[in-house]
Formats: structure tokens, sequence, C-alpha cells
């Protein structure tokens, strides 16, 4: 493919850094989007330009908060889609270096481990340019309850070849950067943490839009009447034990879960729970509009989170930035997320629908305390603002 001549001024007074591994911006759901989004958002520096790879049914090129993004064909997404999109889009950004000989020292930033058994290949090339690989290890993808066997030790080797031909790891969770420096010593591994972030600005939405208005009403509920699960329908997230010890509760506010289809293991769960039969438990679609899922969480009773795989969780820092009081699994993770802003449970029998009952007793005062803590909790630590200005001093190479 062939890029329009620009001036050699444009490469050589520019750090050029290739975002490989979201879906693409504009983001309209998952971590990595988000998180590339807010990162090109809050850019500071002059000296640096982003480029990110989009998985699209074309190869086309546009620009988008400042950053240069590139369509890479791919028809689906998937596991197996998803190693192809990872090692054509690091392909098209070596290409466009070396058609650009004024690029110097590219980053090439890679998010997830997908694709360490080609690491080695990509690596030689890289080095060619003069570039470094830069890596965000993501969470344990490898423990995910979905994979087979076969399928989990692929991430776990793809994981360590990853970590071996980094040239810098940037970990969004302190515990995750003490996992690579153990597991992978052998590689000396340099690291360092920078978190995910969250926006704390309120919804565009009043209480009163007609969409927010709609939603409430096609789940019979109304703001301050329903606890509520943003995620993934997958078993790691612990809707099993989320629904099990929510039935248990005498509450009447509806337990709404925000997610993704997943016809099988929906069925698997209605037929050991049969929460069908309990109108107050409801899987309800997917929510695309961003304003309107930030309506949503800011009209929440609580939030309940069972993410337990590895790593900052973006759907909990929303929460965080959104929902006044919190309800986590107690997993390493979600406490160095949250800190003492947060309620926990645990997966023994009677835990959650306990603390569902303290939960219930709180007063409004209790419940804008929970409110102005998981607020400040984000305001201290996890600002788009701060995380993209570290990124930037990470691959500007400035130390503080």
């Amino acid at each position: 493919m062939s890029y329009p001549r620009i001036r050699e001024k444009y490469y050589t007074e520019k750090k050029q850094v290739f975002c490989i591994g979201c879906k693409g911006i504009p983001a309209e759901y998952g971590g990595f989007e988000t998180f590339v989004e807010n990162l090109t958002l809050h850019r500071i520096s002059d000296k640096l330009r982003y480029h990110v790879a989009r998985i699209a049914r074309d190869n086309d090129r546009y620009e988008y908060n400042g950053a240069k993004c590139y369509n890479v064909k791919v028809h689906e997404w998937g596991s197996g889609r998803a190693i192809i999109y990872d090692m054509k889009a690091l392909k098209r950004a070596i290409d466009y270096c070396r058609q650009r000989p004024a690029i110097k020292e590219p980053i090439f930033f890679i998010m997830a481990c997908r694709i360490g058994f080609f690491m080695g290949h990509y690596k030689r090339q890289i080095k060619k340019l003069g570039g470094k690989f830069y890596l965000n290890p993501d969470g344990h993808d490898w423990a995910r309850r979905k994979w087979s066997a076969p399928v989990r030790l692929y991430w776990r080797i793809s994981e360590k070849l990853m970590v071996k031909y980094a040239d810098r790891i940037i970990c969004d969770s302190k515990e995750i950067e003490k996992y690579i420096n153990t597991q992978y010593s052998r590689y000396n591994p340099s690291t360092t943490y920078v978190a995910y972030g969250a926006d704390l600005t309120p919804s565009t939405y009043a209480d009163d839009d007609s969409r927010y208005k709609y939603w409430l009403s096609e789940y019979s509920t109304s703001k301050g009447q329903y606890y509520l699960v943003v995620g993934r329908f997958v078993q790691e997230n612990n809707f099993d034990i989320i629904i099990r010890e929510f039935m248990r509760t005498d509450t009447d506010k509806k337990l709404i879960i925000v997610t993704t289809p997943n016809v099988k293991l929906y069925n698997a769960l209605d037929k050991k729970l049969s929460f069908s039969k309990d109108d107050r438990v409801i899987v309800a679609d997917s929510v695309y509009d961003k304003e309107l899922l930030k309506k949503i969480r800011e009209g929440a009773y609580a939030y309940i989170h069972g993410h337990e795989v590895g790593g900052t969780n973006p759907s909990l820092l929303e929460a965080l930035a959104s929902t006044n009081v919190n309800l986590l699994i107690d997993v390493c993770y979600n406490k160095e997320t949250a800190g003492t802003a947060a309620n926990y449970w645990n997966k023994e029998d009677g835990s959650l629908a306990e603390l569902i009952g303290k939960v219930e007793m709180l007063s409004s005062d209790e419940i804008l305390y929970w409110g102005q803590k998981s607020k400040a909790r984000i305001q201290e630590h996890y600002t788009w603002q701060s995380i993209a200005e570290k990124y930037e001093k990470e691959f500007l190479g400035i130390l503080d």
C-alpha cells in the first residue's frame, strides 16, 4: 500500500508510537479501545504521534483525536482472528516505517499477549528499524475458564514469549507487575506501573432524558431501584455466584446484568439456578451508548463486581467513578484498585447475600459517603489526564 509523501521533518520531530491490539477508535465498547481513545484524546506533548490499528473490512486510513488510524482487514473477531489481526496490524506498522527512513526509533506498543509465538520474527524486524517493542500484558488471559486446556497452554507460552522479547512492559496493575517480575525473572524484564483511567464527568443525560427513561421502563425499574452488573457474560466474572446470592435476598430491587450475548452460558446457569423464574433478575442487552451506560451506572442503587481475572478492570473504575455503592469480589486486583472505597464479598455461601442485606439498610447519608470515597479514589489515582501523561513520559523516555 502506498502512502502520501510527507516532509521528513514531520517524522524527525515526533516520536512515532504504533498502538496495536485494540479493535480501534473511536471506541464503542471494550477496555483497550477506551484506553487508546483516552490516550489520544488527552495527549499533552506535541513531540509524539500516535498511530492506531483498527479491525475493519477494508484497508482505509483516517485521523481521529490527532492520531493516524489505519484499518486492518479482518472480517470477524475471536481468539484466532485476534491473533491474525495483531500480526497484520504489526506488519503494516513495520512496513510503514520501512517506507519512511526519516522515522527514528519508533515504538510498537502491543496490548495483550496473543502473538508471542511470532514475536521473535517481528522483534528482529523492529530492531533493524532501530525501534522498540513495548507491551501491556493485560491480565491473566490463560486463566479464563472458557478456554480449553490446549488454548490455555497457548496463552501461557505466548505470554512468556511476549515478555521475553519486550523492551519495556507497562502494567496497569501493581499485582500484574509483581507477577511479571516473579514469573519471568530469568528474562530480567524492564517493567513499570501505569494504571488504567476513568472519567469523573457526569453523564450528559438528565434523569428525565427519554433514552434513560425508556431503558428503565424496558426493565420495569426506576432510578435507585436496581443493582447493576456490567461485563462480558463469561464464567470468570462469577455471574453464577452473583445471581445465586441475589436470589437469596428479600430485596424488592432488580438485579440488572448489562452484558454480551452468551446463550450457552445463560442456559447452563438458568438450568442450575432457575433465575428466569425470578422476575427480579434481568440479563439485559449490551449498551453501546456511552452516555446512557454512564447514566445507568449513576442511577444504580449499587454495583456488583465479580471479575476476578487479573489486572485493573475498566468496568470497576467506571463504577467507582459513577456509582455510589460498590460491592466487589475480594481478590487482590480489586482491592488494589478500590482500596477502602468499596465493600467486599467472597465466594462462600451467603457472603454476598449478607452484604446486600447490609447495603439495603444504608441511609441516604451513608450512600453519599461511599460515593464520595469512590470518586475521591478515582480523582487521586485514575484520571485519564494523569494516565495519558504518564504514558507519554514512557514513550518519550522521560524519567521522573
